[in-house]
């Protein structure tokens, strides 16, 4: 929410250096958007994405709408998974509704979603400018394509239940496969709707409506919450894939369907409240929608390798529950795809709250410094950027590590959780938690190549990344017991985002004459230095807590504590060694409070 303001600010504290200028882009920037993270997976928030193409420079306001929606979304997101986790576990029947669940998403997100945010967003924008329509036409034949597609797409998907529950947990067999396919079946009618919420989402955001489109996956979360709930209510906890019934499974897959219409109705009923009223074309001559379509090859390259990802990752999990149940003879909590898919949610909190704050506030304008040829500018709005996002991201990633345990124990042993289950959660998460600062430092990286006007190059570097991750799933598949073999799958995800990050690392150094290394390195030595006390202070937090008996009330007492006191020494120490990136925001913040 201070984001913008914040960058304001530290823009003021560091003046530029000397101008450096001849900073060419591949092509015009107005033709890029914003995919995203590419790997989406699930419905717990919807990111910016195009919509910071379409964000004009210095729109404040705007920023802390879609900031402010960001943050709902996905704490309404991380919410509608603590139900689920309560309504089906972390065993096997945990795990098919995870695989079920992914696969509309994915196919979505596969043959149309990532066209929408990197193509026609800023396709539409430029439209919008120059036609005397003001673009109307090419909306009008634009979602008259892709709703027939989306038909199309959403009818064979649906036929196809079974065949795609081969590609995505192809380890599945006898009941718990026919759970899997139900739930499947029912879930991917969703296609059709998650494309309106899309087609939507753009036309809203071209018309710098930028707030439904952030606030609208609440209603789906709450929605789906209902459904958990009724299922938990109903079908009461520890049910398996063999005592759960069609008709309970019925109720959980068309629940968490039906939140998908309300989101995309929510979006319909905007879209037409900002003026716009489809009327059906088909005449696509001279549209310039399949020129736009063909800019988008490398882009969409860059998306596939994300989502075979996304394909590995979950056929590793699934085989590893099944093997481990097999071994053991029953099933065994927290050993396949749910630990790993609730972990993840988790994990990509802190990104989805506070970096992609930064990319919405970045990517304008360093667009706009590539087309004056800056390559000064565009190499301080990183560095700047990085450093922002750090100095929040280094004390909440040292805090997901110490509190990964008693984290998941406070909020997700609940009904058919067990704090054991919770536990393993809590082990996964604290993997997750190192790959926090690569993370982010990969997605940023990725934004200078959309301000550089360069799809190709992200779409070359996911190919090494990409196999760099299938290969270390399917190496841990190998040769690590199958209870363990999720614990490792994080660190094959984030192989990914490091080596991306190493690649892209290289060529922008080249590109920009650097990147500002030197501070970025001091800045972050810095801030996990001032972070050691409260570092100290979490562990000794949760290190009580532990002696005390029970499994909830301790971990929360460990998380409330060690978290408030931890904070607290983090922007004592940070003020004392006078860290100026944490300088910016209580300046800002105080600036905020005298006005108020």
């Amino acid at each position: 929410m201070l984001m913008p303001g914040v960058i304001d600010e530290a823009e003021r504290a560091e003046p530029p250096g000397e101008p450096e200028t001849g900073l060419v882009p591949v092509r015009d920037p107005g033709d890029v958007g914003d995919p995203g993270t590419a790997d989406r997976q699930g419905p717990e928030g919807d990111e910016i994405g195009g919509a910071a193409q379409a964000a004009p420079p210095g729109v404040a306001h705007s920023s802390a709408v879609m900031a402010i929606g960001t943050v709902f979304a996905r704490l309404t997101g991380f919410l509608r998974t603590v139900v689920i986790g309560a309504a089906l576990g972390t065993a096997l029947l945990g795990d098919a509704y995870q695989a079920a669940e992914m696969i509309p998403y994915t196919v979505y997100e596969l043959l149309l979603g990532g066209l929408l945010a990197s193509v026609f967003v800023p396709f539409l924008v430029k439209r919008r400018m120059r036609d005397a329509d003001g673009g109307a036409a090419t909306e009008q034949r634009l979602l008259s394509v892709v709703l027939l597609a989306l038909a199309v797409l959403t009818v064979l998907a649906v036929l196809a239940a079974d065949q795609l529950i081969s590609l995505y947990a192809g380890g599945y067999s006898g009941r718990q496969r026919e759970v899997a396919v139900l739930l499947t079946r029912l879930l991917l009618a969703q296609i059709f709707f998650i494309g309106v919420s899309g087609l939507a989402s753009t036309l809203l955001n071209v018309r710098q409506r930028f707030g439904a489109p952030m606030w609208a996956p609440v209603v789906n979360n709450l929605i789906t919450m209902g459904a958990g709930l009724l299922f938990l209510w109903i079908a009461g906890r520890g049910q398996t894939t063999e005592t759960v019934t069609d008709g309970q499974l019925t109720i959980l897959g068309v629940g968490s369907a039906l939140g998908t219409v309300a989101q995309s109705a929510v979006l319909a009923w905007m879209l037409r409240s900002a003026g716009f009223r489809w009327r059906p074309r088909l005449d696509l001559r001279g549209s310039g929608l399949r020129e736009a379509a063909r800019t988008a090859t490398w882009m969409l390259l860059y998306i596939v390798v994300a989502q075979i990802g996304v394909l590995v990752t979950a056929n590793v999990a699934t085989r590893a529950g099944d093997r481990a149940a097999a071994a053991a003879g029953r099933p065994v909590p927290g050993s396949g795809l749910a630990v790993y898919k609730f972990a993840l949610v988790v994990f990509q909190l802190p990104y989805a709250i506070i970096a992609v704050s930064v990319i919405t506030a970045l990517l304008p304008r360093m667009s706009a410094h590539v087309a004056d040829g800056r390559r000064d500018l565009v190499r301080d709005d990183f560095s700047r950027g990085l450093r922002l996002a750090a100095a929040l991201l280094v004390p909440l990633w040292l805090g997901m590590l110490v509190f990964a345990i008693p984290g998941s124990v406070t909020f997700f042993a609940y009904g058919s959780l067990t704090p054991d289950g919770a536990r393993r959660i809590g082990v996964v998460l604290m993997v997750f938690a190192v790959l926090v600062l690569p993370f982010t430092l990969h997605q940023l990286l990725m934004r200078v190549f959309y301000a550089l006007g360069d799809t190709r190059t992200p779409g070359l570097i996911a190919v090494p990344a990409g196999i760099a991750q299938a290969g270390a799933a399917f190496a841990l598949l190998a040769f690590v017991p199958a209870r363990q073999v999720v614990i490792g799958l994080p660190a094959a995800y984030g192989l990914f985002y490091l080596v991306g990050a190493a690649g892209a690392g290289l060529v922008l150094r080249r590109r920009l004459g650097g990147l500002d290394g030197r501070r970025i390195l001091r800045a972050l030595v810095r801030l996990h230095l001032a972070a050691l006390p409260a570092l100290a202070f979490a562990a000794a937090a949760v290190w009580a807590s532990g002696r005390l008996p029970g499994d909830r009330l301790p971990a929360l007492l460990a998380v409330a504590v060690g978290g408030l006191g931890g904070g607290a020494l983090y922007l004592v120490a940070a003020g004392r060694m006078g860290v100026p990136e944490i300088g910016y925001f209580t300046a800002m913040a105080r600036a905020r409070l005298r006005r108020s």
